[in-house]
This record gives structure tokens, sequence and C-alpha cells, in this order.
């Protein structure tokens, strides 16, 4: 592919990351809650695993 001219600094960035100074906010993306399990028994699991890998840990350094 032959190119026609070169690209300025200014255009390869546009390219790559598209046009940034019209869209200087931040912007909030929701998330929908995942179906498979509720929340409350994700983080109750976790912290059983959690407790589980501490308490096994002391027993190896006792």
């Amino acid at each position: 592919m032959e190119r026609l001219r070169t690209l300025s600094e200014a255009e390869c960035y546009e390219r790559c990351y598209g046009w940034r100074h019209t869209e200087d906010t931040v912007k909030i993306l929701y998330r929908e809650p995942d179906a498979t399990a509720e929340p409350s028994d994700v983080g109750e699991r976790l912290r059983m695993l959690l407790e589980l890998r501490l308490d096994g840990r002391d027993a190896e350094a006792a």
C-alpha cells in the first residue's frame, strides 16, 4: 500500500485514539448485575475462602 502523503503527529494520534477535544467529560457506564449469583452471595463466598486461607496459613506457621 502506497501512502499519498505523510501524516502529521496530530493526525496519527487522532487515528489511533480518536478525537478527544470534544469529549473532555467523564462518562459513567452502568453494568447489568450478574444474573448467576447475588452480589451478597459472591461476597460471602470470597470472605469464607479468605478465612480458610488465613486459617491454613496460621497452621503452617505453627
